[in-house]
């Protein structure tokens, strides 16, 4: 009887230990998830602007001309849509002025009513919701995690990945390669580019904002300035969109994409189902009220979204339909929820 209590006792202490461990681990990643930022902001909130704003139509820049439709894209929107733009010009007889910049510029340019669309690689905050603008969801992209191609690690955790940029995880050693190696014993070079800090999603899918990051970071102001100083530096980590990548490494130099909890960013179905957890939000903007409206502008707005259906994988974007089907939430065109 003695014997039998004994064994009951040590199962009982064994499962309660492991029991604490479990609870542990999970409070420890519930910790590193809500380092995680918003995804997309609540799209019932809009910008409050003036009375007069709002009967305010649509007037060009002098740099438009005499454009029948004027548009502002990001500098990451740019190259996947520019071609399409003015190929639809073309066959359409219509002049189209694009003014290529950032979100911010993008904003800025609705803002003051100087375009009938805007492109956007982030999803909008408040400030960028304007009375009588939609949001078309045209796509998502993968942000990748880069490294230098002779670095050895292929694969990292999320929370290694939130580990490193945080700065608790500071040395590559610290990490295994494939076959259980450890990594260089060298230290990490955070590389990051910390753009649209008001606006949900992107990097802050990583970690909410820039005080969460190491204070040793290098923190680049442009796309190519973060592809060139991972290809340069065999100590560097950073992210970008992986079509930007692509776009830069012929004259910035070759990178290395890490796949993150084994899953690899360009299989877009890794993407869709989130089991990566990183990406852009690509959308275009419309004016819906009657004296801005534009009817040639929507017309381009539904070819484009139509090209990014057929032409998706090829522009590393998930399309609307897949994003749908998948169980993302939208409301109207716009893509405002991930799948749970």
């Amino acid at each position: 009887m003695f014997h039998r209590l004994s064994l009951v006792k040590k199962v009982f202490l064994s499962l309660s230990a492991a029991l604490i461990l479990s609870a542990v681990t999970f409070a420890q990643q519930d910790t590193l998830k809500g380092l995680r930022g918003p995804a997309f902001s609540d799209p019932s909130k809009i910008q409050e602007m003036p009375e007069e704003w709002g009967k305010q139509p649509i007037k060009y820049e002098a740099s438009a001309g005499d454009a029948d439709i004027a548009i502002a894209l990001d500098q990451q929107m740019y190259p996947a849509l520019s071609p399409f733009i003015r190929e639809y010009a073309k066959s359409h007889n219509l002049k189209i002025a694009i003014n290529e910049g950032t979100c911010g510029i993008t904003t800025g340019m609705l803002s003051r009513k100087t375009a009938d669309i805007g492109g956007v690689c982030c999803p909008p905050d408040v400030t960028d919701r304007f009375r009588g603008l939609q949001y078309h969801t045209i796509g998502i992209m993968s942000l990748v995690i880069i490294v230098h191609p002779d670095n050895p690690i292929d694969n990292i955790t999320f929370e290694q990945a939130q580990k490193i940029f945080q700065g608790e995880i500071t040395r590559w050693s610290e990490l295994k390669t494939a076959d259980g190696k450890k990594g260089p014993d060298t230290p990490i070079q955070v590389i990051t580019r910390l753009h649209c800090k008001i606006r949900p999603g992107h990097w802050r899918l990583l970690l909410d904002n820039e005080e969460l990051f190491t204070p040793g970071i290098t923190d680049v102001g442009a796309i190519p300035d973060m592809i060139f100083q991972v290809a340069a530096n065999q100590r560097a980590i950073g992210n970008e969109l992986v079509s930007m990548v692509y776009q830069y490494e012929k004259n910035k130099g070759k990178v290395k994409i890490l796949k993150i909890n084994g899953y690899n960013p360009l299989e877009l179905s890794n993407l869709l189902s989130l089991k990566y957890p990183l990406y852009h939000v690509y959308s275009l903007t419309t004016w819906e009220e009657k004296w801005v409206a534009n009817p040639k502008a929507k017309k381009l707005v539904d070819y484009l979204m139509q090209e990014v259906e057929l032409q998706g994988s090829k522009l590393y974007l998930v399309p609307v339909s897949q994003l749908k089907k998948a169980g993302w939430k939208f409301k109207g065109n716009e893509l405002i929820g991930e799948p749970r």
